[in-house]
């Protein structure tokens, strides 16, 4: 019974996306390992880019900061 764990940043990952992504892991364990779809279990967490950290920014920051360069 394989459980996948994606987490992604809360930035519009639509619904179609989200399934695509786990008919995508389903399939690749299906296909690579022999699991069963049935007892697959895929779990998307949207995680808050406040709560999402890099090289010590959380990517708030970071996409705030990326986003002045850009205007320059």
């Amino acid at each position: 019974m394989p459980y996948v764990n994606i987490r992604v940043t809360e930035e519009g990952v639509t619904a179609a996306q989200k399934l695509q992504l786990i008919e995508g892991v389903t399939d690749l364990l299906s296909d690579v390992l022999g699991k069963d779809p049935t007892t697959t279990f895929v779990i998307i967490d949207e995680v808050k880019t406040d709560n999402w950290g890099l090289n010590r920014e959380n990517i708030t920051s970071r996409r705030q900061r990326e986003a002045a360069k850009k205007v320059k």
